[in-house]
C-alpha cells in the first residue's frame, strides 16, 4: 500500500480528529498529497497538533462539511483521486445534548461530500466511514453482519445509520457498480468499525481518554458508568488498514468491492468495560477505578461485529490481540505524559511496525 499511495491525491474530511489524524499521519509517511477538510481540533491537547500535521499536508481547510458550496469548491480546486470521509459528530452522549447538530453533520455532511464528488467528477475512490452502531441493536450475543437491518436508538446511532442509507442511495442512484466505466468512474465503499482505541485521543466521554485524564492528569480514580457493556475493542491502526485496503481496491475498479464492510476484532476482544479498565490499570501499574452507574442516557449493552466478509473477500484481518492494542495505546500515553519530545517518532514507529508484512 505504501507504493500505491505514494503521490496519490487524497482528500480526508475530519483529518483533525483522532482517527483522521492517524490516517493523515500514515498517508503523509507514504508520500500522499493530502488535502484536509475539517473543523479545528476540539480538544487540548490533540494528536493533530502534537504531530504538527498542518505543516505536513498539501492543503488544510478548516471548514464545516455542512458548507456545501465551499466543500465543492475545495474538491473542484484540489482534484482528489481518493476521498476518505471521517468528519462527524462522533459521541453518543453529545448527540442527546444537540441532536439537530448531530443529524446535520452526520447526515447532511455525508450527503454533501457525495454530492460534491458527483458534481465535480474525477474522484475514483470514496470511503465513507460510519460506525458499528448503525445496526438495529437487539442486544443479542451474535455479531452483526453487513446485511443486518440498520437502526439507532440514540441520535448518534440513528444519524450514522441515516448516513449509511444516504451513502447506499448515492451508490445505487449515481455510483452504481453496474454503470461503472459507462456513466461514471467512481466507486464508493462504506466502512463500519468497532470501538477504536489508541494514543492521542482526548475526546470526552470515551473510556481510554477518561482513563488517562483521571490517572495522569488528575491522579484520581477512573469512573466507570456502564461496567458490563461489551464492545468490539480494536487499535486504531486496525480499521485504518481496512479503510486503506478498501480505497485501493475501489480505485483499481473492483466493482464487487463497492458497498458496506465491517472492521472489528476477533471474538477475544469483545470485552466488557470493567475488564478493559482493570487490564489497563494492570498494564500501567498505576491507578484505580470505581463504578458509578449512569443510566440517564441509553447506550447499548452488547455490540459485536461479524468480520468474515472483510477477511474472506477483502483480505483484511485483525493483526493485534486485545492486550497488544492496549499496550500500544498506553505506551503512547505514558510517553506523552512523561514529556517525551519524540511523539512523532513514536507514532511513526507504531505505524511502521504495524504495517510490516505479516
Amino acid at each position: 500500500m505504501r507504493s500505491f499511495y505514494n503521490h496519490k491525491k487524497v482528500l480526508i474530511t475530519g483529518h483533525t480528529g483522532f482517527k483522521g489524524a492517524w490516517l493523515t499521519k500514515i498517508l503523509c509517511s507514504w508520500g500522499a498529497e493530502i488535502t484536509g477538510v475539517s473543523l479545528p481540533p476540539n480538544t487540548t491537547p490533540n494528536l493533530f497538533g502534537i504531530l504538527d500535521l498542518s505543516n505536513k499536508i498539501k492543503a488544510n481547510y478548516f471548514i464545516d462539511v455542512c458548507d456545501y458550496k465551499k466543500l465543492k469548491e475545495i474538491i473542484d480546486e484540489t482534484k482528489p483521486e481518493i476521498v476518505f470521509h471521517l468528519a462527524a459528530q462522533p459521541l453518543v452522549r453529545d448527540s442527546y445534548n444537540d441532536p439537530l447538530a448531530t443529524y446535520n453533520i452526520n447526515v447532511i455532511g455525508t450527503a454533501n461530500v457525495l454530492q460534491a464528488v458527483k458534481e465535480v467528477g474525477g474522484v475514483k475512490s470514496v470511503v465513507i466511514i460510519t460506525t458499528d452502531k448503525v445496526y438495529e441493536n437487539k442486544e443479542r450475543l451474535e455479531p452483526y453482519n453487513e446485511t443486518d437491518s440498520l437502526g439507532g436508538y440514540d441520535p448518534y446511532s440513528a444519524s450514522k445509520a441515516a448516513a449509511d442509507i444516504v451513502s447506499y442511495s448515492y451508490i445505487r442512484s449515481f455510483f452504481n457498480p453496474s454503470d461503472f466505466g459507462v456513466k461514471h468512474n467512481t466507486l464508493v465503499g462504506i466502512a463500519r468499525a468497532g470501538n477504536v482505541i489508541g494514543g492521542g485521543d482526548w475526546a470526552k466521554d470515551r473510556l481510554i481518554p477518561d482513563m488517562v485524564r483521571a490517572i495522569f492528569e488528575r491522579q484520581e480514580d477512573v469512573v466507570i458508568r456502564n461496567p458490563n457493556s461489551i464492545r468490539p475493542w480494536q487499535h486504531v491502526l486496525e480499521p485504518l488498514r481496512g479503510y486503506l485496503m478498501l480505497a485501493e481496491r475501489l480505485y483499481n475498479g473492483e466493482k464487487k468491492i463497492s458497498g458496506a464492510w465491517n472492521f472489528g476484532p476477533y471474538e477475544e476482544s469483545f470485552v466488557c468495560v470493567e475488564d478493559l479498565v482493570r487490564t489497563g490499570v494492570s498494564i500501567l501499574k498505576h491507578g484505580k477505578y470505581k463504578i458509578i452507574p449512569d443510566n440517564s442516557k441509553h447506550e447499548a449493552n452488547i455490540l459485536k461485529l461479524d468480520i468474515k466478509k472483510a477477511i474472506n473477500e477483502l483480505g483484511w484481518k485483525p493483526q493485534l490481540n486485545f492486550i497488544d492494542g492496549l499496550e500500544l495505546t498506553f505506551d503512547w500515553y505514558r510517553q506523552f505524559y512523561i514529556g517525551s519530545k519524540e511523539m512523532d517518532g513514536l507514532t511513526n514507529n507504531q505505524i511502521t511496525s504495524f504495517f510490516v508484512e505479516k
